[in-house]
């Protein structure tokens, strides 16, 4: 199993970006490259739509507003991985006016190298954080 992670510090409050995106279905709210995201299963389930019209299809794995973090699973996407699991998560940093975002994620490349599937996955997590940070300056 590979696993990445990449992380991003902001200068706005946590609660600010839990705000923005503490919401299992919020990413087009600052990702731009997901243009729709529709609940179902009674929230538990998102169906992504990308800039060029294409799915992904992800469930809520766990969820908690106190801990600012949530984990979710892909059921159904063109990656080349099996068992994808990821966790967004957003840190408090106490008195230092910044708060951490994490991405991170675990999974099993099928059909391609370790080296990448982690390639593939750190330049989306690094490219969506960085979106959120544009995103958080913009607001």
């Amino acid at each position: 199993m590979a696993t990445t992670s990449a992380s991003i510090e902001v200068p706005v409050s946590a609660d600010r970006v839990w705000e923005l995106i503490g919401g299992f279905d919020s990413l087009p709210d600052w990702l731009p490259y997901i243009t729709v995201s529709t609940l179902s299963d009674g929230g538990r389930v998102r169906t992504l739509t990308n800039e060029d019209g294409g799915t992904i299809v992800e469930r809520l794995e766990a969820f908690s507003s106190r801990e600012r973090s949530y984990s979710y699973s892909i059921a159904r996407a063109p990656f080349p991985v099996t068992g994808y699991l990821s966790t967004l998560t957003v840190h408090e940093t106490p008195g230092a006016g910044v708060t951490r975002v994490e991405w991170s994620g675990t999974f099993t490349p099928d059909g391609v190298s370790e080296a990448e599937a982690v390639e593939l996955f750190r330049g989306i997590y690094t490219d969506g954080l960085s979106a959120l940070k544009q995103s958080l300056a913009a607001s």
